[in-house]
This record gives structure tokens, C-alpha cells and sequence, in this order.
């Protein structure tokens, strides 16, 4: 069995978080939605540091929270959504408490931009991809004209599209999905952002092209100085990718750390369970493992860990206190009782005892 990660090759050794700078945090948000007279809590008092230059990877099963909670940095939640308490800090302004549509422009593309889940939703199917660029820089580079279409057409190299001088005068419909999946990323990264939120970059897009798409990523980073964020429930893109992982349920974030800390060190049973669910973990000839049950019902008030009553090695308490964060490292901690002193030792399942022994970590 090969590693996930290769210990020579990953980003994470390069990063030192002590003098990293915080480029954004959020702090116990709470956001609600109100479906049909009723209120949905989606995302239940979650907190996160990103730190500058970073590539984070948010990962989870959908519905977990991974796309409410980074748009909302963004100011793209629904109508009928609101952050309802806590804390987004970013250069000095808390983007929580804005309201009006004018202070989001300050921010919106300009200092965080997003790449969406489907390109062809993306994009104006009535515009040529270059005008569509070009918008963005002339926005938010305030660059007009010539010089506007010049850098354009650089971009368009950046992002490996040959002939980008023809290529801008076409539509999206003569682009192929991963060849429109890099014109969203062009716009993007033409509004000049320093966050850049990838929301399933690679979703329905074939393995080859994947692992263009993500190197494409890797060489923007570098290139325009940007601290990524991945929005993702592949645990294979991750493993690519990410410098740091945060693991995300139900709402909240319950483990956080480097990736190697994740991979083979992981101390939450829900990253234990999507670590166990990996096909490149699996056993030929065995059936592949699965989580059983599904995620609570966010219109109710979730009791203690959200995680217990799909968790065969829960504990007591957890079906009756939400734990804290508890500390692994200074890089890494997990929101599990199962890493208080007092509770009883719970041997990890054997695909986790398996990546451990791997990495050396035990």
C-alpha cells in the first residue's frame, strides 16, 4: 500500500505556523437560515485561522457546512441566511456584521474571490471569455483598453490556454469543461484577490485533467502570491493539495491540522471514518467501508458531539456534552472527548493504525 502523502514532496514541512501571519479568522460563527417558517442552524459556532500563503483544505460529506461557512466570507450567503453570532476578522474588518451590498464590493473579487463548483453556470454563455476577463480586471485592477486586453491575454497563458489571443474572441460553449474550468479560475485571479476559495474545483472533470487543475492552482499560488482555500469531500485532491486540513460536520469543525497530522495522526472518530472510506485504502476482495447513518437534522438542537450516534466507539458523555478542542499539537487539535485524560483509551480503527505505522508516528 503506497502512502497517501509523500513526507519529501508535501507543502506543510515548508510552512512554519508559528510566524505565519493570520490573513483571516473566524470566530464561533453561527449561520442560520430560515427555511419555511423554520430555523436551520448550519453552522454551529465554527472557528478557523488562515494563515497567509497557506493552501487550506476544508473537507467533509455534503451538507456538512464546507460551502455556507466559506461563502459567507464572501457575502454570498442566500437571501434567507444571515450569520447570527461570532466573528470574521479580515485586514481589520469584522465581515460579519456588514449589511449593505456596498461595504461586501470593497471585498468581494477584490480581496477574496471564489472559483465555482460548475464552470458553465460560471460563465455568460452571450460573451466571449475574454470580455468576461476583461470585466474583471477593468473592476478591480481599474486597468481600461488595451493594457486591460493585454493582460488578459497573459492570464489566459497562465492558466494554459494555448493561442490565447484567438481564445479570447470565443464562447464557452467552444471551450471543453476543463478548458472552462480554467477560464473561471482566469477570472478569478484577474480580480487580483488574496484569497482565492476553490469550491469542488475538480468536480466532474476526469482524473487527468484533475491533476492539471490542481497543479494549475499550485502555480498560480506561487505566482500571484495567493493563500488558497479548498472546499472539497475528495480526500485524493487533498492530499495534493493541502498544506493544512479541517475537518468539518455537521456544521462545525471538529479536527484541524497539517495534512500529515491528519493522514496519519488523525484523533477524531469522523476523520477516522472518512480516512477508513478511501477506495485506495480498501481490501481487494472486501466490501469498502462505509459511515453508517446519516448527519443529524440541523432544524433541532444538536446534543453533545454530533458525530455519537454514528460513532460505535462513543462514549457516554458524548451524547450529553459538545467536547472542546483539545490540543495534539501546536498545530493540531480535534473536538473529541476521546482526548481528555480521564477517558478510556479507544484504539483507532486498523486503516488508521496502518497509516500511522507508515508515517512512524507510533
Amino acid at each position: 500500500m503506497q502512502n497517501i502523502l509523500n513526507k519529501n514532496e508535501t507543502q506543510a514541512n515548508t510552512i512554519n505556523y508559528e510566524e505565519q501571519k493570520v490573513i483571516l479568522s473566524a470566530v464561533d460563527v453561527e449561520i442560520k437560515f430560515n427555511l419555511r417558517g423554520r430555523t436551520l442552524t448550519a453552522i454551529r459556532e465554527a472557528s478557523l485561522e488562515v494563515y497567509e500563503g497557506e493552501s487550506l483544505a476544508i473537507v467533509g460529506e455534503s451538507g456538512s457546512g464546507k460551502s455556507v461557512f466559506t461563502k459567507s466570507f464572501m457575502g454570498l450567503l442566500d437571501k434567507n441566511g444571515w450569520v447570527d453570532f461570532g466573528d470574521i476578522m479580515y485586514k481589520g474588518l469584522n465581515l460579519a456584521k456588514f449589511k449593505d451590498e456596498r461595504d461586501w464590493l470593497q471585498i468581494r473579487g477584490k480581496e477574496i474571490a471564489m472559483v465555482f463548483q460548475d464552470p458553465m453556470t460560471s460563465l455568460n454563455p452571450l460573451k466571449t471569455i475574454g470580455k468576461q476577463i476583461q470585466e474583471a480586471v477593468e473592476l478591480h485592477q481599474n486597468i481600461k483598453g488595451e493594457t486591460a486586453r493585454n493582460l488578459v491575454i497573459e492570464i489566459l497563458k497562465d492558466v494554459g490556454i494555448e493561442d490565447a489571443e484567438n481564445r479570447y474572441k470565443q464562447f464557452p460553449h467552444e471551450f471543453s469543461g476543463g478548458m472552462r474550468q480554467r477560464v473561471v479560475i482566469a477570472i478569478s485571479v484577474a480580480c487580483n484577490p488574496h484569497i482565492l476559495i476553490c469550491d469542488e474545483p475538480t468536480t466532474a472533470l476526469d482524473v487527468t485533467i484533475q491533476a492539471q487543475i490542481l497543479q494549475l492552482l499550485k502555480n498560480l499560488q506561487i505566482k500571484y502570491n495567493l493563500t488558497i482555500i479548498y472546499i472539497t469531500h475528495d480526500l485524493g485532491v487533498v492530499a495534493k493539495v493541502a498544506d493544512r486540513i479541517a475537518v468539518m460536520y455537521a456544521g462545525d469543525i471538529v479536527e484541524i491540522g497539517t495534512a500529515e497530522e491528519v493522514f496519519y495522526n488523525a484523533q477524531h472518530p469522523y476523520t477516522w471514518a472518512l480516512l477508513s472510506s478511501l477506495p485506495q485504502l480498501g481490501v481487494k476482495g472486501e466490501p469498502l467501508y462505509s459511515i453508517k447513518g446519516t448527519p443529524p437534522n440541523l432544524f433541532n438542537e444538536v446534543k453533545g458531539d454530533a458525530f455519537a450516534p454514528r460513532n460505535p466507539k462513543a462514549l457516554k458523555v458524548d451524547f450529553v456534552e459538545r467536547p472542546p478542542y483539545f490540543q495534539v499539537s501546536p498545530t493540531h487539535k480535534a473536538r473529541t472527548w476521546l482526548l481528555d485524560p480521564r477517558a478510556p483509551k479507544v484504539e483507532p480503527p486498523t486503516i488508521i493504525k496502518i497509516l500511522r505505522e507508515q508515517w512512524g508516528c507510533e
